[in-house]
């Protein structure tokens, strides 16, 4: 049981990822242009957790 484990920079990452996905998608109704950059945003972090491997 590891209630307190602490996160791995990789799990931090992905959860920072789905963060921006998630707000990105959100922010598509009202502001193209902002989730636009979310989601450029979002791919650089992927970009971050694929060179973590």
């Amino acid at each position: 049981m590891n209630l307190f484990k602490r996160k791995s920079k990789k799990e931090k990452l992905e959860i920072k990822y789905r963060n921006k996905l998630e707000e990105a998608y959100k922010m598509s109704t009202v502001n193209r242009s902002k989730s636009d950059e979310l989601t450029y945003e979002a791919e650089q972090i992927l970009k971050q957790i694929e060179n973590e491997k």
